[in-house]
């Protein structure tokens, strides 16, 4: 297990919140308000991942959004619209993360397994500063302490899919080599960070934005419908590149391991 030295963490959909719920609502919430525009919440989930701001501005440009954009508005979705949405989010998220907040099912064990085999956790969101300042100090309460945070409006370089807040991670905790390091991601553009920066990456599938359901839901889903489900993601994460992919955070350990045996033989992600 001395091969690994991090293991760089998502949050929603990874860590908290079954399904990544608290951010995909707020997006057709906050279209709804701010210009009186529907949304679809498989529209809402298509970008998730990338910073907030740059969600907007790509769900802006989702062909089925854009041709209703420009018929109502008449014309493409502009930077100042973008703003004004972003503003009206952000309250909105702040409220929904709080009531979205509770830890996946198996992550503190996992962490706990991490941090006993000498393995650091870094972790970073899409997320801007000011919504994980109050999401961070809630899984603090429920155990969950992560040795590094990156918002993604921390850095001048920007967010996902660029590799920039993964390497702040290696930064910060003075980890030796990328090639070291595990990122672990429900969302597409999180796996394409941790490629981007040179990591092994890891995708979650059951409690993430590409199934989508909360912990309950899922747990009444017909089976058929759960298996058709997961090879869904399974298909779009490992097609976004991902070198594996699980079911949730408490499956980790075991492919920490295989990682662990490929870098002993020398290999690279």
């Amino acid at each position: 297990m001395n091969q690994i030295e991090c293991v760089i963490f998502d949050w929603a959909g990874t860590v908290v919140d079954f399904g990544s719920v608290a951010p995909t609502t707020i997006f057709v919430q906050a279209f709804k308000q701010a210009f009186d525009f529907d949304i679809s919440l498989d529209e809402a989930r298509q970008p998730m991942g990338m910073g907030k701001w740059q969600h907007i501005e790509a769900l802006g440009k989702l062909p089925s959004v854009n041709e209703r954009w420009s018929h109502k508005f008449g014309g493409a979705m502009t930077t100042e619209q973008i703003d004004y949405i972003y503003q009206t989010f952000m309250p909105l998220q702040k409220q929904k993360v709080i009531e979205h907040a509770e830890m996946i099912p198996g992550a503190l064990e996992t962490v706990a397994w991490l941090r006993e085999a000498g393995i650091k956790i870094g972790s970073c969101s899409g997320y801007p500063r000011e919504i994980m300042d109050v999401l961070a100090p809630i899984a603090a309460d429920n155990g969950y302490r992560p040795d590094c945070i990156v918002a993604a409006d921390d850095l001048q370089a920007g967010s996902r899919p660029g590799p920039w807040m993964a390497l702040e991670n290696v930064n910060q905790l003075g980890v030796s080599s990328v090639r070291r390091t595990i990122k672990v991601d429900d969302a597409i553009p999180g796996i394409a960070e941790g490629l981007n920066a040179g990591m092994w990456t890891v995708g979650l599938a059951k409690t993430g934005n590409i199934v989508g359901l909360t912990e309950s839901e899922w747990a009444s889903c017909p089976a058929n419908k759960q298996q058709a489900l997961l090879a869904q993601a399974y298909s779009a994460l490992y097609q976004a590149g991902a070198h594996y992919v699980i079911d949730s955070i408490e499956d980790l350990p075991k492919i920490v391991s295989l990682i662990a045996s490929r870098i002993h033989r020398g290999e690279r992600p």
